[in-house]
Parts: C-alpha cells; structure tokens; sequence
C-alpha cells in the first residue's frame, strides 16, 4: 500500500482491520497532531500494519478479550510527528531511542517494534479505590509475550510494547518506581505469590504463553 495522499486513501488505510478487536483508525488519532496541525500517517503503510496486527493479535487482543474495553490513549506516530513533539517536549522519545514504539513502520526484519500507550477501565477504576499496579504488571508478565512495560500514575496508563524478540522488562512511574523485572531477570515474587495478587481478576481469555 502507498502512502495515503488523500483523505480518501487515508481513510481506506483505517479501515484496515489489524485483528479480531482493533482496526488501523484506532491508533491514528494523536493531540500532537491534532493541535499542532500535523499529519500522522504512516511513510510505509505495509510495515506499520505488520507490526501493528503482531501488536494486536498477541498483546491487544487477549487484554480485550479478558478485561472488556481497552482504551488507546497514543498509538501509531509517524516519524516526522514523533520527532516534533520530541523537539518541543511533548512526551515523545527521540526517534533513535531503543524504547521508542509508537513508529511503527521505523524497523525492519528483527528491529520491528509496535506499541501503544493505553487504559484498562477496569483495572483503572480499582486503581483509583487504591489497588497496586503491580497486579496488574504481574498479570501482564504470567500471560503475555510483552517486550516492555511502563506504567504511568494518570489512570495507571502504560505503554505497552510488542518486538518479534521480547525484552520482558516492566518499569513503571507509579510508587514504588523504577524497573520490577530487568530483560533476562527473575521475579523477586515468586509464582505462587504472583497468583495470589491477581487472584480476582476474571478469566484469562487467550493464548497461553510462556
């Protein structure tokens, strides 16, 4: 697919279903680009939706699927809006930064990284009563084939981040901050300990990983 140059090759664009839940236009919407009038299309249309349907199918799919909605906080960036809003400090990493994973069509081959920032309502409101984000980051560890985690205090939000070569590390911004589990690392909790945090929470609904 070329690069939309019309509204009606963008919106043919959105319209690309990337799994059972989620369609491209969901992550197209972006305030930088909204406010600041600037375009968030992707340079390699192709490439974007193969990494945002790995994205989707194993990461997105599976929380909707158990928990209800999921909502997209920030989603897919072009290069040129991630390098504006990274130049005028509007919460965006540099382009080169390894963590970056809102550009979806910026890697090839094994380099390929998509992610979103995004908010369960569920847990969002249990979060609010006062639960620990750290069940939920458990819970994401024990069922998903995530690459990164990084949790956000504002509605216990995080990036949540897909690569075909899984780092596995969960940071968070969230009381007690810093990084629970490094690439390569192993739980301080133990499994049973782990389960027992998550314990209410409904169903796995899904594919099994390890």
């Amino acid at each position: 697919m070329r690069k939309p140059g019309s509204m009606w090759s963008l919106e043919t664009l959105g319209r690309v279903r990337l799994s059972r839940h989620f369609f491209m236009r969901d992550f197209l919407y972006s305030e930088i680009g909204n406010f600041h009038e600037k375009q968030n299309i992707p340079d390699d249309p192709d490439l974007a939706i193969e990494t945002g349907r790995a994205f989707c199918q194993t990461l997105l799919d599976p929380l909707e699927e158990t928990f209800g909605r999921v909502a997209v906080r920030s989603g897919y960036r072009s290069a040129s809006l991630n390098k504006f809003g990274n130049e005028n400090r509007l919460n965006c990493a540099r382009n080169d930064n390894p963590l970056e994973c809102h550009i979806w069509d910026w890697g090839k081959g094994g380099n390929r990284v998509s992610g979103a920032s995004i908010v369960i309502p569920w847990f969002a409101d249990r979060y609010e009563a006062g639960r620990d984000w750290r069940d939920l980051a458990w819970w994401i560890h024990d069922h998903l084939p995530y690459s990164e985690v990084w949790f956000f205090p504002k509605l216990c939000a995080f990036n949540l981040v897909w690569r075909p070569d899984p780092q596995r590390r969960i940071d968070s911004y969230i009381a007690p901050r810093g990084c629970l589990i490094r690439p390569g690392g192993e739980p301080e909790e133990d499994l049973q300990t782990r389960r027992e945090r998550y314990a209410d929470f409904p169903a796995f609904r899904g594919i099994n990983y390890p």
